[in-house]
């Protein structure tokens, strides 16, 4: 018996569930590839710096050069419009730039070569204090004695290893160090002199203009952010040191401005500096002043002092463009002090800048949706349409629609 429905006007079987198959076959594709690019990143990220370590001869200068030359554009630029040739802008910007790092520098390092003659002086009232509070606090170190005795301790010999002093590693480390400024100020005056170069190279340089606008529009959101974030936190410290100068001055302690400034350099690093500082005032305190009580007063006051303008100053000038999550500063900072030391610490946050105003043009990694099954990119490059379509027709779909 033949079926009624097979006749020549049959109407054709529905195709939903052919086209809800190759759909799920390809988000499973579109996943498995997401998880590789992960896996890569993930050892990208463990491997990188073990290679910068090592070729931190070449690395940190080429980094530190372009973030100088993201800082020096602005400049350079400013004084092209004022009819400078180019070359002699570049060259003029650099050294503006040097001038007020040498100037920093001799600020803080003259007076500190001062009181380093009253080094054995403050040690010896270091001492005194710490003896004043070890009497106070006596109990705890009677409860220690109580605790090793029940616990049962046993003495060895130490041996110390003798290793070269400072002034051995400075002469060591004096060379590398003089080819790695040489090498950062000759990248940073080449990369400034062609900026005009490597903008139409980006802006006309490309197969599509939608390429060609998307990479100006990172090139300019880099430098922007950058360059306005280094210098509104310049002023930021800077006035932050005027107030810690003016501090010192009024609590009669020696060399005000190296003080202002210290703090000036050291509230470029975020967390770590302020501690450090507040360390440094804590030391300095307790070996010159005559209590403890006095000796307490300077770091506490810059305790608050900081905490005012981290606060509420810093926040309200710098606004919600350049807030940043304080987990991602602290990994940022952690993961290049461990690579290239304290000029690492210096550029984490430039770093970290660069490379978010990047991911925000070209998407960040949806890594926690992504655990839980969602896309790594939080624009699917699988759409399913009102009518059922997917593949060339879903991406076609995607590329007209304009943003």
């Amino acid at each position: 018996m033949s079926d009624p429905g097979a006749g020549p006007n049959a109407a054709p079987k529905p195709k939903g569930g052919s086209a809800k198959k190759r759909n799920l076959l390809a988000e499973q594709e579109l996943r498995l590839l997401s998880t590789l690019v992960l896996l890569l990143g993930i050892g990208l990220f463990l491997a990188l710096p073990f290679v910068l370590s090592i070729g931190s001869v070449v690395f940190l200068p080429l980094t530190t050069a372009v973030i100088l030359s993201v800082l020096l554009a602005p400049l350079a630029d400013r004084l092209s419009a004022w009819g400078v040739p180019n070359t002699l802008a570049s060259v003029l910007s650099l050294l503006i730039f040097v001038a007020i790092v040498v100037l920093a520098f001799s600020a803080i390092l003259q007076p500190a070569f001062s009181l380093f003659d009253r080094l054995p002086e403050l040690i010896e009232q270091i001492g005194a204090r710490y003896e004043e509070l070890q009497a106070e606090f006596a109990w705890i170190a009677n409860a220690n004695d109580r605790l090793a005795d029940l616990v049962g301790s046993s003495g060895g010999n130490e041996v110390v290893l003798a290793g070269p002093s400072v002034f051995q590693q400075v002469a060591i480390s004096a060379p590398v160090l003089l080819l790695e400024v040489m090498l950062t100020f000759l990248m940073a005056f080449f990369m400034v002199e062609a900026r005009g170069r490597l903008r139409r190279n980006i802006l006309f340089g490309r197969t599509s203009f939608g390429t060609s606008v998307k990479a100006a529009r990172v090139l300019r959101e880099v430098q922007d952010r950058v360059a306005a974030y280094i210098l509104t936190v310049a002023w930021i410290n800077l006035g932050v040191g005027i107030v810690v100068a003016l501090g010192a001055w009024a609590m009669d302690l020696p060399a005000p401005i190296m003080w202002g400034g210290l703090a000036t350099l050291l509230n470029f690093i975020p967390y770590i500096g302020p501690l450090a500082m507040t360390a440094l005032l804590t030391l300095f305190g307790l070996g010159t002043a005559d209590t403890v009580f006095l000796g307490l007063i300077p770091p506490v006051a810059y305790v608050v002092l900081h905490v005012f303008e981290a606060n509420a100053i810093t926040p309200a000038i710098l606004g919600r463009r350049f807030t940043m999550n304080p987990v991602m500063i602290l990994l940022a900072f952690s993961y290049f002090t461990w690579i290239w030391g304290a000029v690492g610490a210096l550029l984490s946050v430039p770093i970290l800048l660069m490379l978010t105003a990047f991911f925000d043009h070209i998407g960040r990694p949806n890594l926690l949706g992504f655990i839980f099954g969602e896309p790594l990119f939080q624009t699917p490059l699988i759409e399913l349409d009102a009518e059922g379509d997917t593949g060339a027709d879903a991406a076609t779909a995607s590329e007209a629609r304009p943003g």
